[in-house]
């Protein structure tokens, strides 16, 4: 998979941790916000009918199942994170055309939600979306 570049953002998911209630497991079952997770738009013919990052003209978005690892880079500060698959999302359709900068550093639609745990590890919570790449090395 070619690294894509896009949006991040964060989500809660399993038992209480930091900024979040308890929320459910996720698509796989597994997911906690106290875990270095993230929600993936294409895991199953399912997520990607909910999820449609087609709709936003991106392309190449390989097809993943629960516990596959992804590698986020925050392309303001070059912090990177690598987190497993633990839930279907975001639901990027809805945020097309959203564009998020800090300089000339750039990402323009959701394509990765991390949690809360592994957002922080590349970025402050309170900033809540991040230019990011995203690969699987």
């Amino acid at each position: 998979m070619a690294a894509l570049r896009g949006e991040v953002s964060w989500f809660c998911c399993g038992s209480a941790w930091g900024p979040c209630g308890t929320a459910g497991g996720g698509a796989c079952g597994t997911c906690r916000s106290g875990n270095y997770q993230h929600a993936w738009p294409n895991t199953s013919d399912a997520c990607l009918a909910i999820t449609r990052p087609d709709a936003c003209g991106i392309t190449g978005m390989s097809r993943r199942g629960c516990g596959f690892r992804h590698y986020t880079t925050n392309l303001c500060n070059g912090a990177r994170v690598g987190t497993t698959i633990a839930d279907c999302g975001p639901q990027t359709d809805l945020f097309c055309g959203e564009r998020t900068c800090c300089g000339s550093a750039c990402g323009s639609n959701r394509i990765i939600d991390l949690t809360p745990a592994a957002y922080s590890a590349i970025a402050s919570l309170s900033t809540g979306l991040r230019p990011c790449s995203v690969d699987t090395v």
